[in-house]
């Protein structure tokens, strides 16, 4: 399944608070349990007014289906060409 990055533009996301995040988070994984496709989120970045997103979907289209669903903001959605990192020197 592709993996897809996702800039979410959120003024003030630095400030949100552990419960505010929890409750994002929930409000996440019940829309993806709602989607009725496979999704499959693997983490979240919070860095000044942004929150970068990764996750695993079909398509960029379920991808947005699933901001528009749980009201999330999704600005810029890019599927991952490749992973690599330090152990990418090693082999």
């Amino acid at each position: 399944m592709p993996t897809f990055v996702i800039e979410r533009d959120i003024p003030g996301a630095n400030r949100l608070t552990a419960d505010e995040l929890k409750g994002i988070a929930q409000k996440s994984c019940a829309v993806a349990a709602n989607l009725g496709v496979p999704y499959h989120w693997i983490t979240s970045y919070v860095a000044g007014d942004k929150i970068y997103c990764v996750h695993e979907a079909e398509s960029a289209e379920v991808v947005l289906r699933h901001a528009r669903d749980g009201g999330f903001p999704a600005n810029k959605v890019t599927e991952v060409a490749a992973i690599f990192g330090p152990q990418t020197a090693l082999g």
